[in-house]
């Protein structure tokens, strides 16, 4: 994700937690082309239908949200390019102490909805929707025995669900003959195969983003599978890719994605593999080249010795703020890196921060 959308994503997660005592949190959509008087007076005629609200408290902080909303527009000669979205009210937990708060923010793509809302909480959602990923991978690990689905998601893999198989063991028991034996396993196969189409089906049947589907495991399953003719037509026009791996459980999926590199070579979490790769190459070979640790990266980015900071998402947006704006003052690239992955979960667990310098010190 770009460091746009990325603090975007975490200012929408701050204002979806905040509550408001009454219903005076002001949230206030422009969209792209509209005129930017005609909001203007809006927002003019709400202040003064505010004023007959019964409450004094809420007439109080409701009439001054909506006067910070009304002195953030006089600062736009016309609505942004893309639209603009105001939030505004008083954001305080105590009773009694206000903290009155406004967030303006040009959206990184055209929004198409206007909505002017007083409510106890703050209208994210359709913010939320510009900041998703929407390139979406379906990921089948399987062999005879189980199966396991997942979803790539931009940089987020997803567990979606596991499933055991009934089939019988390659090798009979005594008291059976082999044909027979194998008979029913073939049975039992094509009744597993069956049920993966339809886990599939339900799965990613109804999902419009997925652009295509992997599939993965240990033996022959897989291509068999897809050739068994149990597999829906619609399933099959997705499939791009099928890869050896050795496991069907949620670490099959992983490796199915780490195996899929030549598949996903365009897509953002082959590139965040291949720098947290680096990072912790040089880690793991004591080489001096990557840090990690607020203090030690705030040392090494203000001798501009760093080449590439690699940021959590999962680190709080100040502090996220902090070392970005630190890191372009001396021309540092940055990135955003998801938690979901397995490096990304050792990157959090390391604080979160890491960096790769561009020499030794």
């Amino acid at each position: 994700m770009d460091e746009e959308k990325y603090k975007l994503k975490k200012l929408i997660e701050q204002l979806s937690r905040i509550r408001g005592r009454h219903t005076e949190l002001v949230s206030f959509y422009i969209p792209a082309g509209y005129n930017l008087a005609t909001a203007t007076n809006q927002i003019s005629s709400e202040l003064s239908t505010s004023q007959n609200v019964k409450s004094k408290t809420v007439r109080t902080n409701v009439g001054i949200a909506l006067e910070r909303i009304l002195a953030e527009l006089r600062k736009y000669n016309k609505t942004p390019d893309n639209g603009l979205v105001i939030f505004s009210g008083n954001v305080s937990e105590v009773e009694g102490k206000p903290d009155y708060k406004i967030w303006t923010i040009i959206p990184p793509e055209k929004i198409n909805i206007k909505i002017y809302r007083c409510d106890q909480k703050f209208i994210t959602e359709p913010l939320q929707d510009l900041v998703e990923e929407k390139r979406t991978f379906g990921l089948v690990v399987l062999d005879t025995r189980e199966v396991t689905l997942g979803i790539l998601n931009g940089k987020n893999i997803r567990i979606i669900k596991s499933m055991e198989s009934n089939v019988m063991g390659k090798f009979k028991a005594g008291g059976q003959s082999a044909p027979r034996f194998h008979r029913e396993r073939e049975e039992q196969i094509k009744e597993f195969f069956k049920d993966v189409n339809q886990l599939m089906m339900k799965s990613f049947g109804d999902n419009p983003n997925i652009i295509g589907i992997i599939i993965g495991g240990p033996g022959p399953a897989k291509e068999e599978f897809v050739e068994s003719g149990y597999l829906h037509d619609y399933l099959r026009k997705k499939i791009i890719g099928i890869k050896d791996i050795g496991y069907t459980d949620e670490e099959g999926i992983y490796e199915l994605v780490n195996k899929s590199q030549d598949l996903l070579e365009k897509e953002a979490i082959m590139e965040e593999k291949r720098i947290l790769d680096k990072f912790f190459t040089n880690i793991a070979k004591d080489n001096g080249m990557s840090v990690y640790g607020e203090l030690e990266i705030r040392k090494k980015l203000e001798l501009g010795a760093v080449e590439i900071l690699i940021i959590s998402d999962s680190l709080p947006l100040e502090k996220a703020d902090e070392f970005s704006d630190l890191a372009h003052k001396f021309n540092t690239e940055v990135i955003f890196v998801s938690e979901s992955t397995n490096e990304g979960k050792q990157l959090k667990e390391m604080g979160g921060l890491g960096a790769i310098l561009r020499y030794k010190l």
